[in-house]
Order: structure tokens, then C-alpha cells, then sequence
């Protein structure tokens, strides 16, 4: 008999104002700054992505969060997983998910994905500065650390394995003392009364001096879309390198003065059916792999003529590929999981809510995908 497939999205919290995005961009920043200036760049470029009926919500108002996840649910979704930010023994974009877990009422599963590393100003400028940087100290930064996770560990709907919660890091070669901590929180979890944790990796690049650090990690997502068009560069010939290497050298170094070679080069295309088919006849990666998928990808909202953008997007070929990857899990891997970029990336055309342009498609694409696979 086949188990479902769980599909679980990543989730952006950054739709509200916090006083470090306010200081650093401007009153009143959010992800929505960056989605409402896009501009298209190329005939049928679809920029900019308007939510349907101008819904650029505010994720303070835990209503919305209702309505996600209602919507999420029809769709097929499994669940969320928040991406969570900690600083210097703070947490950063945590008001969303305070609401979440105040208000119980709200039926739907979720994780943490820890992003962990520094913010940057690097999809506003072509040279990139630090603006808050990644910190992670010892056994007491840990503790506090633990200390304002374990209230959702706790919570019903935050997702378990065997009594474990399930926690994605981002990038863990990041941390070199990523084991002793992962470590430490798994003691934590046993005194309180759980099995450990099941830990992810989100960003599963080539280990190689770091597989001590993987080795520890109960799973390995390949995300998508970016594992993919890795694999594909590296099947790409020497001269299709070169004109990339050049692509991109010529908008980091030149965008500030010559803005002619911005209008002549960029952004990136790449086309959606090559990422897909990619990913569909891919092996996975180790018995640890979980399968990734991804809706859409645009990033020049937030990089302009920087950023990349995939062509011949449509909701009845996103259906045909996640039908696809559906039956891939069950012939495949050996999890049931899938992770989903993403619900709400509008900043990088990863999204699953609806818009002006293609209404409820990619939701109703879910559901028929699942409905296709049972």
C-alpha cells in the first residue's frame, strides 16, 4: 500500500514590519517593497505579481495565517515550514509565528527551517555587505535558543517523528560547532520529555570537509529549484559557462556605470520543463535524501537585471511534474516527505497563493496532482 506523500511548503515570514528592516530600507519595508517596484524586463515577462484583489497582507494580522492555512489545506498541503531567524540571543520576523502558536484554533501542521545565516545586502547592491551577522556562541546561546523553540516543540500541531520534533537548518557547514550543538539540543528535547529530534538539512551542497556535520543529520532535502540547476551546470559546456561567468561579471561589476550593459544583459532564462525533467529523473542523493519540488522561479523582483527568471511556466505543467514527483517519492526514497518552494516567495516567483494572473490554478494544480496519484 503507498503512504501519502507529505508536502510541506517554506514559508516567508517577512510580510510585516520589524524596526531593523524599517532602519536598514526604509519605514515600512517588507518582502512587499520589493514585489510591488518589479518591473518587466523582456516582452512577456509577467512583473509585477499582484496577490488577486491587491491582498498584500500583513502577517501580523493572524487572520491571514487562518486563511493560509485554510486554503493551504484544501490544496493538499501537509503543512508549513516557517522559516525562523536568531540573532545574538534573539529571534528576528517571530510575530507571525507567536500568533500561529497563540491561537490553536488554527488547524494546520508546521515546522522550523533555522535560517541560519547573516542577512546581507546583497539582493539590493552588486557588492555585498553584512548588515546583521550570524553569531551562534556556546552551550548558553544554545540554551536560549532551545529555550524559545520548545513552546512550539510542544505544540500539537508541530510536526513529530517518533516523538521527535522536526527541525531543517539552512545551511549547516555555516556552524562549525554545528554538532556539539545539535547535540546539546537533543539532550534538551529528552528532559522535556521527547525522543531527540529529526534534524534536515535544507542546503545539501558537496559535504566535502564538512561531512562530519552531515553525517549527524537524520535527513538531507534537495531543494529545489537550486539543486537542480546546479546539476545542470555542471553538465554544461565549457563555453556555456564562460558566457554565464561573463553574464554575471559584467552586471556585479558594471551595473553602477554602464547601465547599457544592464539593458543588454540581463536577467537569466531558464526554462522550466529542463529543471523539472531534471529533477524527475534524478537518483537520490542517499537513503537520507527528501525529495524537493518548486512551483515557480523569479527573482528580479528583488535582483533586477541581476536575478534569473524560468520561462513557460503554467499551472497544467506544474500539476503534470509534482504527479510526477509524487510517484518518484514512492519509487524512489525512502520518506514520505516532500518539500515545496514555496508559499509565499513572492520575492523569488516561489509561490503557491493566488494572484492577478493565475488566480487559484497552482492550488487547484495540488490538489488534482494528489487527487491524479491515489
Amino acid at each position: 500500500m503507498k503512504i501519502k506523500v507529505k508536502i510541506l511548503a517554506f514559508y516567508l515570514p517577512q510580510f510585516h514590519e520589524i524596526p531593523e528592516n524599517n532602519n536598514w530600507w526604509g519605514k515600512g519595508f517588507t518582502e512587499w517593497v520589493n514585489v510591488k517596484k518589479a518591473q518587466p524586463l523582456f516582452e512577456k515577462h509577467e512583473q509585477p505579481r499582484i496577490p488577486q484583489g491587491n491582498h498584500h497582507y500583513n502577517l501580523s494580522d493572524v487572520e491571514v495565517m487562518r486563511w493560509q492555512a485554510e486554503i493551504a489545506r484544501k490544496s493538499g498541503l501537509y503543512g508549513f515550514c516557517f522559516y525562523h531567524y536568531w540573532f545574538s540571543e534573539r529571534p528576528l520576523l517571530e510575530k507571525p509565528l507567536v500568533n500561529y502558536l497563540e491561537t490553536p484554533d488554527i488547524d494546520f501542521p508546521y515546522c522550523f527551517c533555522w535560517a541560519n545565516e547573516s542577512w546581507t545586502n546583497g539582493w539590493a547592491k552588486a557588492e555585498t555587505s553584512i548588515i546583521m551577522e550570524q553569531k551562534y556562541g556556546d552551550e548558553s546561546e544554545w540554551r536560549r535558543h532551545f529555550d524559545f523553540l520548545l513552546p512550539f516543540f510542544k505544540d500539537e500541531r508541530y510536526i513529530k517523528e517518533d516523538n521527535k520534533p522536526f527541525v531543517v537548518i539552512y545551511r549547516p557547514y555555516l556552524c562549525e560547532c554545528m554538532v556539539e550543538m545539535l547535540e546539546f539540543w537533543e539532550s534538551l528535547a529528552i528532559e522535556y520529555g521527547f525522543s531527540g529530534l529529526k534534524i534536515a538539512s535544507q542546503r545539501f551542497e558537496n559535504p566535502g570537509g564538512y561531512q562530519e556535520i552531515y553525517d549527524c543529520f537524520d535527513y538531507h532535502i534537495e531543494y529545489q529549484p537550486g539543486l537542480a540547476r546546479n546539476q545542470m551546470m555542471g553538465k554544461k559546456t565549457f563555453s556555456q559557462i564562460v558566457r554565464a561567468r561573463l553574464h554575471d561579471f559584467i552586471l556585479g561589476r558594471f551595473n553602477k556605470d554602464l547601465s547599457f550593459c544592464q539593458k543588454a544583459a540581463g536577467p537569466i532564462k531558464v526554462d522550466y520543463d529542463s529543471v523539472w525533467q531534471n529533477i524527475i529523473s534524478s537518483v537520490p542523493g542517499s537513503e537520507k535524501a527528501i525529495a524537493g519540488a518548486f512551483v515557480n522561479w523569479d527573482n528580479t523582483p528583488r535582483h533586477a537585471r541581476r536575478g534569473s527568471v524560468f520561462t513557460g511556466v503554467t499551472a497544467d505543467k506544474f500539476r503534470h511534474y509534482m504527479n510526477l514527483q509524487i510517484k518518484h517519492i514512492h519509487e524512489k526514497y525512502q520518506n514520505n516527505y516532500m518539500f515545496l518552494f514555496a508559499w509565499n516567495e513572492w520575492g523569488e516567483g516561489g509561490y503557491m497563493e493566488p494572484d492577478e494572473i493565475n488566480g487559484n490554478a497552482f492550488l487547484e494544480a495540488l490538489r488534482k496532482a494528489i487527487d491524479d496519484t491515489k
